[in-house]
């Protein structure tokens, strides 16, 4: 038999095992491709929820805020009136001055304690995990509650010490100063948001190699000199999200305001979120409807910004 008959007998064989292997692989492509039906049994009822709960509700708000209605009776459509009254209101202008200076304020400020609580947690430092929980204690609280006791603490407490001390500015409630309250409230959201932020940053912290520093500790490097030249830039990332997550959840700051100063003195500490809240009582529903969907569209483009800055720094949350 001849070397040229051998192969061709070799390889009948192998030719007639090639539809088998591939209706073997088209079976194995098309049980990839199908769908396991838990999936929707797990997808489609957090849909219809969310469809219900949240994106029906929207829509009416947007259907409502084109009328007169102010929460019952007879309605009528006045179209964009509402969208031009809005940008004509000055209360309704104080209050997103009043939400974006807080919400900007309040991020710079819990970054800056948090961080720092941050660093002297992540040190070699004695009873260290009793300490970290003692800092993280003011995150589980309800912030209405807090508000409260912050509340009594400024009213009360605050000024008699002020008084006795000889601190005669404090010495009456800040929470009535239409120039401090706002102050008050930056404090106490500092107290209550810095854990969260702290939590992020030791995480951070601690992904960042000891060798970095024991090779900066060789170069002569000082402490600050480290933290500007190895620790700020190896933790950017977690910078960003905090930054991005701090602003964003102040922007909706209502419970604290509420508990602290209820909007005042007068409107002086009223956010955006309590002026849209306000319309479900105050017969002005449609209106503030209206102020709703533009402070939507607003954090909206504040969120697409922020999103395309992670992509552009490489961070994921």
């Amino acid at each position: 038999m001849t070397t040229t008959a051998r192969v061709a007998q070799t390889a009948r064989p192998a030719e007639g095992k090639t539809p088998s292997s591939a209706s073997t692989g088209t079976g194995a492509f098309r049980s990839k491709s199908k769908i396991d039906p838990t999936y929707y049994w797990m997808v489609v009822p957090v849909l219809a929820l969310f469809a219900f709960f949240i994106t029906l509700p929207a829509l009416v708000g947007v259907f409502f805020s084109l009328t007169n209605y102010a929460g019952y009776g007879d309605w009528k459509f006045i179209g964009l009136m509402n969208y031009v009254n809005i940008f004509k209101d000055p209360a309704v202008l104080q209050s997103y001055v009043f939400t974006f200076v807080f919400a900007l304020t309040t991020t710079v400020v819990v970054n800056v304690v948090a961080l720092a609580i941050a660093l002297g947690l992540n040190a070699k430092i004695k009873w260290r995990t009793g300490i970290r929980t003692v800092f993280f204690i003011p995150m589980v609280l309800s912030a209405l509650i807090v508000s409260f006791v912050f509340n009594y603490l400024f009213s009360n407490t605050l000024p008699v010490l002020a008084e006795r001390f000889g601190m005669t500015p404090l010495a009456t409630s800040i929470l009535a100063n239409e120039n401090l309250a706002w102050i008050a409230i930056v404090v106490v959201t500092v107290w209550q948001a810095a854990p969260g932020a702290t939590i992020i940053y030791l995480a951070g912290l601690q992904s960042v190699p000891s060798e970095v520093y024991e090779a900066a500790d060789l170069d002569g490097a000082g402490s600050f000199r480290q933290f500007l030249s190895l620790t700020l830039p190896l933790i950017l990332g977690y910078l960003v999200i905090n930054v991005i997550l701090g602003f964003k959840g102040f922007l909706g700051t209502y419970e604290i305001i509420v508990g602290l100063t209820g909007g005042g003195p007068g409107m002086a500490t009223q956010s955006v979120a309590m002026r849209i809240f306000s319309g479900f009582t105050g017969g002005d529903y449609s209106y503030q409807m209206a102020n709703a969907v533009i402070y939507f569209l607003i954090t909206l483009l504040i969120s697409v910004i922020q999103l395309r800055l992670i992509q552009r720094r490489g961070v994921s949350l």
